[in-house]
């Protein structure tokens, strides 16, 4: 028990120091840790709908967005309107809420690759409303984004402005890095209250076998509107904090690749396990960025020149590694136990 206490002991020492010991690699690097944190709670979100009730869901950045322009909209000059980000954030969950109710209602009946295309397309659908949404009257700005979001507050501190330590001043995205913990460990919590409950064993079952499940009484129905529910508005929520760290949205942010990009990230850590789907957030957030450092140089030293483009290049063998993993660990990176059961049985 003691060894146990130690290891959570030096996990949240690791936790707090982690942006300073980051930092010394610039500035640049902790930003980068923000948006790890921001996709675990993208990836634990849409792990209800894929992970847990067997939803294959295309369309999840769409909930992103709803709950990053509800930030922007109202908390920035586009309109005046500059309403505190803690009434903002809850709305935000709210109106994701009920987008992902209203793609759910009405694919109740479908599965598989039909089910993905019709949230495929619902994603789309919400990206091109809020590229076009600035005629006859201008709301989201169209493809021009809106800026100069405001900055998420607690009493009289600014987590835009930052703070000193001896002398030393660290930026916004030292203080985001905090911000973004406390609501990444909230959501692990209710993660784990969900997997435990009779509503996740509910889900699991729907997963697993939904005529079985029908026959015991679950009402598969309610069941798989309220995993839509609960996914979409942990998207609200990170949409809206994002939109405050960034400063600016336009659509350009919620493509397609987005939401592969997360689906990505709940399958190669390992669907319906919260650490596998941590694990599979970090790595997809950090590789890109460590194969970016890694390409330029490289390509500069052996060529003294830029043959192939770097971002093509980085995305061929990020989606070669993609494959390799997948292959020899087809139920992911880390995954249940009961998973890892299931394959090895058969």
């Amino acid at each position: 028990m003691k060894k146990v206490w130690l290891g959570y002991g030096l996990l949240a020492l690791g936790l707090v120091f982690a942006p300073f010991l980051v930092g010394s690699f610039g500035a640049s690097w902790v930003r980068l840790l923000d948006f790890c944190l921001l996709y675990i709670m993208l990836a634990l979100g849409l792990n209800i709908v894929v992970g847990y009730a067997g939803l294959l869901d295309l369309g999840y950045i769409a909930f992103y967005a709803v709950g990053a322009y509800v930030m922007a909209i109202l908390a920035s000059p586009h309109l005046e309107l500059h309403y505190s980000a803690w009434m903002l954030l809850p709305l935000g969950a709210f109106l994701a809420c009920i987008a992902g109710v209203l793609l759910g209602a009405p694919t109740l009946r479908l599965k598989g690759d039909y089910l993905a295309i019709v949230t495929l397309g619902f994603g789309e659908i919400v990206r091109l409303f809020m590229n076009n949404l600035d005629r006859p009257v201008n709301i989201t700005n169209g493809p021009q984004g809106i800026n100069m979001v405001d900055n998420v507050k607690i009493g009289g501190y600014d987590f835009g402005q930052g703070f000193d330590i001896a002398g030393h001043s660290f930026g916004s995205a030292y203080s985001y890095y905090y911000l973004f913990l406390v609501l990444a460990l909230l959501t692990i919590f209710i993660c784990i209250r969900l997997e435990d409950s009779r509503i996740g064993r509910a889900w699991m079952a729907i997963r697993e076998d939904e005529l079985a499940a029908k026959a015991m009484g679950i009402n598969t129905r309610n069941i798989k509107l309220l995993a839509f529910a609960m996914g979409a508005s942990f998207g609200g929520v990170a949409g809206g904090l994002f939109a405050s760290f960034q400063g600016f949205i336009s659509p350009e942010s919620f493509s397609l690749m987005e939401s592969v990009m997360v689906l990505c990230m709940v399958v190669l850590g390992g669907m319906g396990h919260i650490g596998g789907v941590i694990l599979g957030a970090i790595l997809l957030t950090l590789t890109p960025e460590v194969l970016r450092e890694v390409i330029n140089p490289l390509q500069r030293e052996l060529f003294g020149r830029m043959i192939v483009d770097p971002e093509n290049l980085r995305m061929l063998l990020f989606g070669l590694a993609l494959i390799i993993v997948m292959l020899v660990k087809p139920a992911g990176l880390w995954p249940s136990p009961r998973r890892q059961e299931e394959l090895k049985h058969g």
